[in-house]
């Protein structure tokens, strides 16, 4: 059986991984429009740090400048602050920053693993993976990092926390039921229930920016994919075909288009494509790994 623990190994080998053999691939068309900021973990100065460019991936810049790694970016909802997860003091642990890199604090101080930080809608609480009680579980902190509380309490592994833009529900994975699949909850914890109940892989579900959809990752076909279901669930398809590595999905602020990670064309690199998987196009061409993209809002 696959545990989420297994799962947060998988996505270290995927999100910080040697450049891939090429597996075919290629653009496809021209994306629908959009317009906002990308920030990403790339390893293209010698070690993890998080950039930031243009949707079109123009006018890149480094925002961190440490040598430990620095990953998982997630910006606040007003687009002022981006949080992250970095091991610089030792462990991994939660921080936040300026968007422009300036005022790095580290929120979290815990021995054990804090990462993947998810914000609330309206920016005063962030939902976080933790195993500080012995397995990996749902956090929730204020945004000063005060107040930590366990909100899935299971022994199960849980872990990968998005919010829905209305506030009223959070999705995770857990493999409580015998394989990794992507449940929703309330924000206290409450009527968690399984969406996906896939035999496959089922990992980072993200929600659009209406709440209708939620894009997540999925190896069910052979291949780690990215799908997208209805916000109960239903209607689960798959967006990308690379027979490769496609991962780590970020909508749009419009929703109309969803940055991912490939390996399709021989390196990790982030890449566009319209939210019905249409016009799949690279921002970034470079030998050392980009990825875990997260759209502004």
């Amino acid at each position: 059986m696959k545990t989420v623990s297994v799962a947060i190994a998988l996505l270290f080998v995927v999100c910080l991984a040697a450049p891939l053999a090429a597996c075919g691939g290629g653009d496809d068309g021209e994306p629908t429009s959009g317009t906002g900021k990308i920030a990403f973990y790339s390893d293209r100065d010698g070690n993890g740090e998080i950039y930031v460019m243009n949707a079109d991936g123009s006018y890149l810049a480094r925002l961190t400048h440490n040598l430990a790694v620095d990953t998982e970016p997630a910006w606040s909802p007003d687009g002022t602050r981006i949080a992250f997860t970095s091991d610089r003091d030792g462990n991994h642990e939660i921080y936040v920053m300026n968007a422009d890199g300036s005022g790095q604090t580290r929120l979290t101080d815990s021995p054990s693993l804090d990462a993947g930080a998810a914000w609330s809608p309206d920016g005063t609480r962030i939902a976080f993976t933790s195993d500080r009680d012995g397995n990996h579980e749902i956090y929730v902190m204020n945004a000063d990092g005060s107040d930590p509380t366990n909100l899935t309490k299971n022994p199960a592994a849980d872990a990968g926390a998005a919010w829905s833009p209305d506030g009223t529900r959070i999705a995770f994975t857990s493999d409580r039921d015998g394989n990794d699949d992507i449940y929703v909850m309330n924000p206290d914890g409450s009527d968690q229930a399984n969406l996906t109940d896939s035999p496959g892989f089922d990992w980072d579900s993200t929600w659009s920016p209406d709440g209708s959809r939620i894009a997540f990752q999925s190896d069910r076909d052979g291949y780690l994919e990215i799908y997208v279901m209805n916000a109960d669930g239903s209607g689960q398809t798959r967006l990308t075909d690379s027979r490769s590595v496609s991962v780590c999905p970020a909508w749009s602020p419009d929703g109309s288009r969803i940055a991912f990670e490939s390996g399709r064309d021989g390196y990790l690199e982030i890449y566009v494509m319209n939210a019905d998987g249409s016009g799949r196009t690279r921002l970034t061409d470079n030998p050392a790994m980009d990825g875990v993209p997260a759209w502004s809002p």
